[in-house]
């Protein structure tokens, strides 16, 4: 496509001089390797002197640090990147004048949207990518243990559903600065949209489950499982949910469902792994396909009304 590359390299050298790419990048990474570290100290404290376990490697990910692990932390926290990176790509070029010139260059209007979304989807992934391998690299050094081949390929899948996942929020993010003129609405808006998935959905799911389920006592169990699932199936309209979903079974080899009744800590994995067979890769991909069908599906959605609402827009009005 013709003057993609063009619009693609200039986003890039945008967003790599953007002083606010730089802040929430040191920010998420150091957030980041604080957690890994303290997880790695932790493991490798419990690990003295007992035979180490398969996939331990993979417990660097999914341990919770001080207060969260690192999938938690890029379940809550990612959007704000894709959000940080789109909420003024086009309302910002349109307001300083320079989108109606750059239209009325030898460059297709499509290009513009197409390669903002690409380049910010390069930023993504750059990041993402950069943070997974110092944190793997942290990891080999305070636990010195080796990554197997199988761990190497679910940290993989980890991160395509990662970026694909942050690439959704960049897409509400982009879709927000077209239909917003002012970058402080679009930025609101989007905050808005990542408040709500974030807290109301899950608020939202205790008390419709609470209306229909009946009598969710101790004695009644079948009513606490059917609350349970009620809540369940209310909170995958958020995408926070299916990510989490999706990534805790593809990191987390012994997670046999998506769907966990109870929560356990990291040494209690330990002691289950030791007389409960892992889960073989491809069976965990079949697991959270629908999962990653959806996020993928939603991602496309956002951006195909992001560009059919900016190729509609008249000349004039950009």
């Amino acid at each position: 496509m013709q003057g993609i590359n063009v619009i693609l390299k200039k986003e890039l050298a945008d967003h790599f001089s953007s002083y606010r790419f730089v802040i929430i990048f040191a920010l998420i990474a150091m957030i980041s390797l604080i957690t890994a570290y303290m997880v790695g100290l932790n493991i490798r404290q419990q690990l003295e002197g007992v035979a180490k376990p398969r996939f331990i490697f993979l417990m660097l990910f999914t341990a919770p640090g001080a207060m969260f692990s690192l999938v938690q932390f890029v379940a809550f926290f990612g959007p704000l990147v894709g959000l940080i990176l789109g909420f003024d790509t086009i309302n910002r070029e349109r307001n300083q004048g320079t989108l109606s010139k750059l239209l009325s260059q030898p460059i297709y209007r499509d290009v513009v949207i197409n390669g903002k979304f690409l380049a910010g989807v390069a930023m993504i992934t750059i990041m993402l990518v950069s943070i997974v391998l110092v944190i793997t690299g942290l990891g080999l050094l305070v636990m010195g243990i080796v990554p197997g081949l199988e761990e190497i390929w679910r940290i993989f899948f980890y991160l395509v559903i990662s970026i694909v996942y942050v690439s959704f929020w960049l897409g509400v993010a982009i879709l927000f600065s077209i239909l917003f003129r002012s970058t402080a609405t679009s930025a609101l808006a989007s905050l808005a949209v990542w408040i709500f998935f974030s807290f109301f959905v899950s608020i939202g799911a205790n008390i419709v489950a609470n209306a229909l389920a009946t009598d969710p006592s101790p004695e009644n169990p079948e009513a606490i499982i059917r609350q349970a699932r009620i809540i369940k199936a209310f909170q995958l309209i958020s995408p926070m949910e299916l990510y989490t979903d999706a990534t805790a079974t593809i990191i987390d080899p012994l997670r046999k469902s998506t769907r966990s009744m109870i929560s356990v800590g990291p040494m209690e994995n330990i002691s289950m792994a030791r007389f409960s067979g892992p889960l073989p890769l491809g069976q965990s991909i079949l697991i959270v396909i629908p999962y990653i069908i959806s996020l993928v599906a939603i991602t496309i959605i956002c951006f195909a009304v992001s560009y059919t609402v900016f190729m509609r827009q008249e000349i004039r009005s950009l």
